[in-house]
């Protein structure tokens, strides 16, 4: 058991709590938005459509974890979000989108886990569904907003 958490690391804590939290809420959203773009939502049972939902909920508050994390270690802001708040907003972005048009690639494409419906617009070059690409484009730095530093006034 770690009996010594790093001083850096102090203030990390609560406000990764509020994002993944607020992620969390977003992605129930947004799951429950788009499942028309899938067949699931006309060919499974509600139960297994209730099952998916929760499940991707889930899957996606694990992306934002681990996507935070790997901003954070990448940028190197051990005093995120006070500092490097805009770096960390933007790698975890960029963590989470290409984790996701990988993922959607494999779970469509190779695996065939789910199925677009006709009716989900597709971005090439690997067919990823237009809107779990805006759903990691847009969800995270809105998140990142929750814990956002307030702005200093400027100094004269």
């Amino acid at each position: 058991m770690i009996d010594h958490v790093p001083r850096e690391w102090a203030g990390l804590t609560a406000p990764a709590a509020r994002y993944i939290a607020t992620m969390l809420a977003l992605n129930l959203v947004w799951e429950v938005a788009q499942l028309p773009l899938y067949t699931l939502w006309a060919e499974g049972t509600p139960g297994e459509i209730a099952f998916a939902v929760l499940h991707c909920t889930g899957g996606d508050a694990m992306i934002a974890s681990a996507a935070l994390a790997v901003a954070i270690l990448l940028t190197r802001s051990w005093q995120w979000p006070s500092r490097g708040w805009e770096r960390v907003t933007v790698a975890t972005t960029l963590v989470g989108l290409g984790y996701t048009v990988f993922s959607e690639w494999l779970n469509v494409d190779l695996r065939q886990s789910w199925t677009y419906t006709a009716a989900m617009p597709r971005l090439p070059p690997w067919g990823t569904g237009l809107t779990p690409f805006l759903q990691w484009l847009l969800l995270p730095p809105l998140a990142m907003l929750t814990v956002r530093p307030p702005a200093r006034p400027f100094a004269r």
